[in-house]
């Protein structure tokens, strides 16, 4: 039987709480009742056909509606002539007519509630937040046990706007470190829409740059290849990135490779430095004004990332060479080609017109599927050969 019964009404119902309409409905949002229940019922040829299924129906919703149990949905009657059987009363449409039903329907009348209490306290300290709650109400009911908490941060913050201190040091009942990277997303959304604009780096999708706090400098790894050059005897350092900047090595030559393993065995070499271990953070280097000054050879792997990593170095430092990304390379080791799980599209607007090539027939398979030469995949004598011919 595919007529509307109360386990569908009630399904129906639960569509309405589940999308956060009848929450938002108590904070003035969309006017959701008296709400009238999409329903199927019997036509005029399952009255004849299948009279007794179709009084079974009818007494079912009137045993499930507010008339039988006090709460819940009316039934709507319509009065249907028809020529056999004559006049009947048959359900017409499904209405439930208040937010008490419908809650009462469903069983959240707690969640109900403590979404009330939950909401007044947010908009008592934060009425500009009510359109954020109509819009996400289940967003509350979520973090009911951290809202408080959370809110609290948001206070906070707002009493004091890009505070230049580490997160780690505000001090809060109930708030730690982790609570914070643990909600920043959500923390993002209720932000943003309570501080001053002064107040946020909306250009800024890391937490600590948007709401300034300081943020934790990323370092970069690096190898000096000639012992000439050693600081205090050190040659493999790890530097904030701001103290690089300030600090340039004294090597002439620059080479950087995204791969750890092939940074740390990279051969000893006159007036050099290697940089390695960036990946996609090779956009760091664009803070580092001395790079500029010298030459730069990039080793990263053959496949699309690879060439995007090199198309965003020459960004920031145009006469960027690549080494051992070119065809030749990638046509020699083709026993040890592997397949690149997802490609990257680009754009590289900054490959030479040779790479440009390579990298489109590697995003189109011409070569094989989703083709991939790993850098740590080529043999060491290669790189040897390749740096002797710089």
């Amino acid at each position: 039987m595919d007529w509307t019964s109360p386990d569908d009404i009630r399904a129906e119902v639960q569509k309405a709480w589940d999308r956060g309409r009848i929450l938002a409905a108590r904070l003035g949002g969309e006017p959701l009742f008296p709400m009238t229940v999409r329903s199927h019922r019997p036509d005029s040829r399952a009255l004849l056909d299948r009279f007794d299924e179709v009084r079974a129906w009818v007494r079912a919703l009137e045993n499930g509606s507010r008339a039988t149990l006090g709460y819940g949905y009316d039934v709507v009657w319509a009065e249907l002539d028809h020529r056999q059987l004559g006049r009947n009363r048959v359900p017409e449409r499904i209405v439930v007519p208040t937010e008490a039903d419908a809650i009462q329907l469903l069983g959240v009348r707690r969640p109900a509630d403590r979404f009330d209490r939950l909401a007044r306290r947010t908009l008592a300290e934060f009425p500009e937040l009510r359109a954020w709650l109509i819009k996400k109400p289940h967003e509350v009911l979520a973090h009911a046990a951290t809202w408080d908490r959370l809110l609290s941060v948001v206070s906070w913050l707002r009493a004091h706007p890009r505070p230049a201190v580490y997160v780690r040091t505000v001090d809060l009942p109930g708030v730690d470190t982790k609570l914070i990277e643990e909600h920043r997303k959500l923390l993002t959304e209720l932000l943003d829409q309570v501080l001053p604009p002064a107040a946020v780096d909306r250009t800024a999708s890391q937490f600590e740059v948007r709401y300034g706090f300081r943020a934790k400098s990323p370092c970069i790894r690096f190898r000096i290849l000639d012992d000439r050059h050693a600081i205090g005897g050190l040659t493999d350092l790890s530097v904030p990135v701001h103290q690089l900047a300030a600090y340039a090595p004294t090597a002439a030559r620059v080479f950087i490779t995204e791969n750890e393993l092939n940074g740390l065995s990279f051969p000893e070499i006159d007036d050099a430095v290697v940089i390695f271990g960036l990946g996609y953070g090779v956009e760091s280097l664009a803070a580092l004004p001395w790079l500029a000054e010298r030459p730069i050879h990039y080793w990263g792997d053959l496949d699309t990332h690879g060439f995007v990593m090199l198309d965003r170095l020459r960004a920031s430092f145009p006469s960027a060479r690549s080494l051992l990304m070119d065809r030749e390379t990638l046509l020699a080791h083709r026993a040890s080609w592997v397949r690149e799980p997802r490609q990257n599209t680009g754009p590289v607007p900054h490959l030479t017109q040779a790479e440009a090539a390579l990298f489109d027939d590697l995003l189109h398979d011409r070569l094989g599927e989703k083709v991939r030469l790993e850098q740590e995949r080529i043999g060491y004598g290669s790189l040897q050969r390749a740096l002797s011919t710089l």
